[in-house]
């Protein structure tokens, strides 16, 4: 599984950070990451700490938050997704399909109006 930021994606110059190039196995130790760490225990996850996980260009950690925000930056390279326990109990759901079968098929993990989106593509996506 690799972490990539990627830059100005479309003429409005939105950005996006992918999770990709990951198998069923994968997603299910993504899913549980966040179970465990976030979901049970409260806390922060940095996906950098997570031995499945290869950055391409960028740190990113999940924090709990008290309203959903999404991914922010200030320099892009070091990331933080600020999601409430509800927002990170929907990723679940929607990560839940790939921890089932191997699939070509991607998705956001939120749904926030934010400059940068969160992606879940287990062959990379369109952009590459």
């Amino acid at each position: 599984m690799k972490l990539e930021f990627l830059e100005e994606i479309n003429e409005y110059q939105d950005h996006l950070i992918r999770l990709y190039d990951f198998d069923m196995e994968q997603a299910k130790q993504f899913r549980a990451a966040i179970q465990e760490t976030i979901i049970k225990n409260g806390n922060a996850l940095n996906l950098n700490s997570l031995p499945f996980i290869e950055a391409v260009n960028c740190k990113l950690t999940l924090h709990i938050a008290d309203e959903d925000e999404g991914i922010i930056t200030m320099d892009n390279q070091i990331f933080f997704c600020d999601l409430t326990m509800d927002g990170y109990k929907n990723m679940l759901r929607l990560i839940e399909p790939y921890c089932n079968k191997n699939t070509r098929s991607s998705q956001m993990l939120y749904d926030i109006d934010t400059e940068i989106d969160f992606l879940f593509a287990p062959y990379g996506a369109a952009i590459d």
